[in-house]
């Protein structure tokens, strides 16, 4: 289990086998049992992908459910923006809710699960599925009349879950985006600057409301909305500067 980048590493060259497997061994969130058995250790390949989406599948009483696609920037193996929606041709995206629509009904039950894919042209290859509401996700707080907080909820209660509206998608503001903030350290995360981070059109902020930090952690993420994706990244990211994060 490499949450969050936890446990991974690069292997090159036949010399770094060693030390990336005592790294998958120790690093992870997941340690061996008291008996010295190992952890299983997952290998990937590279692959050489134009893009990566996050494809949120909503299984509930009344069948799948899609929201619209996801692109998202990740640095170290951690989430750090998100938009909605990312551009697909149709071709891609029903070709991404086969793979989504196939990955999860094998795995079953209801509720999100965030699925992310490779694009590769016109392919769609799978990545890794989270059984659960999604860290890019963040960004359907903003962008969707039912966030994947809402879904799960209801696909979890049995309850019907309705079409679900991409907001502003008439009104000329039809993007969102999320940014990730960060802390690294050790201590108390004390925010200011929130007024600033709140003035830049259309951003709302979220703080966690972790009560430590230890290492390098998201504390907070910042959302917006915009006529495009380009507006509400800019948007989003311009509030995140605006914050600030001290430990104590």
């Amino acid at each position: 289990m490499s949450s969050a980048g936890k446990g991974q590493s690069v292997v090159r060259a036949d010399d770094d086998v060693a030390t990336a497997w005592e790294h998958a061994q120790h690093g992870g969130r997941a340690t061996g049992s008291a008996d010295g058995t190992p952890v299983r250790v997952i290998v990937e390949g590279f692959v050489a992908f134009d893009s990566e989406i996050t494809l949120l599948t909503v299984r509930h009483v009344g069948g799948t459910t899609f929201c619209d696609p996801i692109g998202h920037v990740q640095v170290d193996g951690d989430y750090r923006e998100s938009w909605q929606p990312a551009a697909l041709t149709p071709a891609t995206l029903d070709e991404a809710r086969r793979v989504a629509a196939t990955v999860t009904g094998a795995l079953g039950g209801w509720g999100v699960f965030g699925v992310e894919l490779f694009v590769v042209g016109e392919r769609v290859l799978f990545s890794e599925v989270s059984p659960r509401p999604h860290d890019t996700g963040l960004v359907t707080l903003v962008s969707q009349d039912l966030s994947q907080f809402a879904l799960h909820a209801r696909a979890v209660l049995g309850l019907p879950v309705g079409d679900v509206l991409r907001l502003g998608a008439r009104d000329g503001q039809g993007a969102a985006a999320s940014c990730a903030v960060l802390a690294e350290g050790t201590g108390v995360p004390v925010f200011s600057g929130v007024d600033a981070a709140l003035a830049v059109p259309t951003a709302q902020v979220r703080l966690f409301g972790k009560p430590s930090v230890a290492g390098r952690r998201r504390v907070a993420v910042t959302l917006a909305r915009g006529g495009d994706v380009d507006e509400a990244r800019e948007r989003a990211r311009a509030s995140a500067a605006a914050l600030r994060v001290e430990l104590t």
